[in-house]
C-alpha cells in the first residue's frame, strides 16, 4: 500500500499520510511533501501537544469531529498516517492542493 496516496478504508473512511510541522507561527492544513498533506500547527513537539493539534487540526480541515480521526501510525515521527472516518476525498485533493497560508509556494 502506497501511504503517501488517499486510500479507502473498510470502515468508511480514509487512510492518509500528513507531514506535522510543530512550532508554526501559521498553523494550517494545506499542500504537499513527499506525498504527505503538510499539517502546521502552533504547538510544539512536547507530550504529543503537536500530534494531538495535528489531529484537531486535519479534523476541522475535513469538516468532520476530532473523534473521527484515529492516529495510526507514527505517534513520535513528523510523518504521521491517520484514519480520517467520514472524510471525502476530494477534500484531500483540494487541501494538497491548497498552499497553507504563509507557506513559500
Amino acid at each position: 500500500m502506497d501511504l503517501g496516496r488517499c486510500t479507502a478504508g473498510h470502515t468508511g473512511g480514509v487512510r492518509i499520510t500528513v507531514w506535522v510541522r510543530p512550532g508554526s507561527a501559521r498553523p494550517g492544513v494545506g499542500g504537499e511533501r513527499d506525498g504527505a498533506l503538510i499539517v502546521q500547527v502552533s504547538k510544539r513537539a512536547v507530550g504529543g501537544q503537536a500530534t494531538e493539534a495535528a489531529l484537531a487540526a486535519v479534523a476541522a480541515a475535513f469538516g468532520v469531529r476530532r473523534r473521527a480521526v484515529t492516529l495510526v501510525a507514527g505517534a513520535a515521527s513528523r510523518t504521521k498516517v491517520l484514519e480520517v472516518e467520514g472524510a471525502d476525498p476530494a477534500v484531500l485533493q483540494r487541501l494538497r492542493t491548497a498552499a497553507v497560508p504563509g507557506s513559500a509556494r
